[in-house]
């Protein structure tokens, strides 16, 4: 699976730690940064990171910052994101089966490395289930291509 991350200065080592993880079992990784610890902002990586996952030039993106909330907000700004919040296991698979999410967003200083792996890794396998999830999906697809300004 081609997976695109994204991180701000706060998720950093998280994001290069997942890197390898993701590297050693087989994904293909394609970075946005943040390139270091520095400050910096997070629409500047997960714009970019979304979008790509938007126009499938990524299958799925997985997106760090201290909280994991401004990577979901900026991310779902984007047209045909789906970015969900985790904090562990069972909410990973929910966005998955559920909710069909394509961008994973999750919280550096919250988690750690060994639950946002396993966390990673039950996003990663977990299929959309569709079926009644479909309409409502839909629903949110719909107004998004209506939706204008304000």
């Amino acid at each position: 699976m081609k997976v695109a991350l994204a991180s701000d200065h706060r998720g950093y080592a998280t994001k290069e730690n997942l890197k390898s993880y993701l590297k050693a079992a087989g994904h293909e990784v394609v970075d946005f940064g943040c390139d270091s610890p520095s400050s910096c902002d997070y629409p500047d990586t997960s714009l970019p990171g979304a979008k790509a996952v938007s126009s499938g030039a990524a299958d799925r993106g997985i997106f760090f910052c201290g909280t994991g909330i401004g990577m979901s907000i900026s991310a779902n700004k984007v047209h045909g994101i789906r970015a969900a919040l985790c904090h562990d296991e069972l909410t990973a698979e929910l966005a998955r089966l559920h909710n069909n999410a394509n961008v994973l967003c999750l919280p550096s200083d919250l988690l750690g490395e060994e639950l946002i792996r396993r966390v990673v890794d039950v996003w990663l396998r977990t299929e959309y289930e569709g079926g009644r999830h479909d309409r409502r999906l839909q629903k949110i697809a719909d107004f998004e291509a209506s939706a204008g300004p304000g």
